[in-house]
């Protein structure tokens, strides 16, 4: 890699907070430390971690369930906000400059956000601007990516269609419900719990439906013709039954597995309802277009837009409590945690 000038400040502290995994195991695996501040190659960027939000991956990383990419000690965090430190100069990018980061590696093949700084390729840094809180933008990355990316590039959702999340009260389905409301869809989405049905039309949902396992029935009486578009997000457990709520021509899109079940054994074509599509969503940072994340936080702004946060949380010593608040489950939305001055 050839050697690029550098804009920003090169005189950065030698060290700085950081939780770090230690070994695989519970919470106490998660220990915040002082290590050393990470040097910045060619090509990457540095940046002053602001907020991050916590995700499934980075419990997965901690309970040591990850694929052989992971090793420890190691800094968890698939995604964060902050400013920028120092960057190539002719990135396009400069110091103070708001950012958000996410995937590609992040926390599982090299050091991630639960810490105050980050360096990641300069790939995956989204610049934008806004005045919303830190604890508002940290939620939105990662969730909006995914949701976006599975509306667009997954399902080709369209103003006017009608869409299925199975698995709504998820951080990625509330952020699908309230794209899709945003962009002119109707939008029927699944809990499994009653009680979280003002939960989803708290994000415009259109349809909450209560999910038993089988819905097919109850989506084919809201829509007889069956929906134009279905996300699935609890998984293959409930692959075949979500498959049964599309119209023919109609596509579902395979980004989650909430329920845990990633295949299906003995997987037959033919489980699949003729002319119904079945595509997948599973992409990077590039994939959500810097000019997009700014009309989304634009609409957040505005109050169009929801943001699905459950609980802020201040400071890296509290992050066991964000994962421990996340497994529990009794909040839907995004667990946030702010680095304060």
């Amino acid at each position: 890699m050839s050697q690029q000038a550098a804009v920003g400040d090169a005189a950065a502290p030698a060290t700085m907070r950081a939780v770090v995994v230690t070994r695989p195991g519970g919470l106490d695996a998660l220990e915040v430390r002082d290590v050393p501040v990470p040097v910045r190659e060619p090509g990457w960027v540095r940046i002053r971690v602001r907020a991050f939000g916590v995700n499934e991956s980075e419990v997965t990383t901690r309970k040591g369930e990850s694929d052989g990419e992971v090793t420890y000690p190691r800094v968890p965090g698939i995604e964060g906000v902050g400013v920028v430190e120092e960057a190539d100069e002719g990135s396009g990018l400069r110091p103070g400059q708001r950012v958000a980061t996410m995937m590609g590696g992040m926390g599982r093949s090299y050091d991630g956000s639960y810490a105050q700084y980050v360096t990641v390729p300069a790939g995956q840094v989204i610049p934008f601007e806004t005045d919303l809180p830190w604890e508002v933008v940290g939620a939105l990355p990662e969730m909006f990516q995914t949701a976006y990316g599975s509306l667009t590039t997954g399902l080709d959702l369209r103003a006017g269609q009608t869409l299925l999340i199975r698995g709504g009260t998820s951080t990625v389905g509330l952020s699908a419900a309230a794209l899709a409301k945003e962009l002119g869809a109707t939008v029927l989405a699944t809990t499994r719990h009653p009680g979280r049905a003002q939960d989803l039309r708290a994000v415009g949902v259109d349809h909450p439906v209560v999910d038993d396992g089988s819905i097919a029935e109850q989506i084919r009486s809201l829509v007889p013709g069956g929906v134009d578009a279905a996300l699935e997000l609890v998984g293959c457990s409930a692959l075949p039954d979500t498959l049964k709520c599309v119209r023919m021509h109609g596509t579902v899109c395979f980004t989650g597995a909430l329920g845990g079940a990633w295949s299906i054994p003995a997987f037959s074509p033919f489980m699949i309802p003729f002319g119904v599509r079945l595509t997948s969503y599973g992409g990077e940072a590039g994939d959500l277009p810097a000019p997009v994340f700014q009309q989304q936080l634009q609409a957040v702004a505005e109050g169009r837009l929801k943001a699905p946060v459950a609980k802020v949380y201040h400071g890296l010593e509290q992050v066991q409590d964000a994962q421990a608040d996340l497994e529990d489950g009794t909040t839907p939305g995004k667990h946030v945690v702010v680095l304060d001055d």
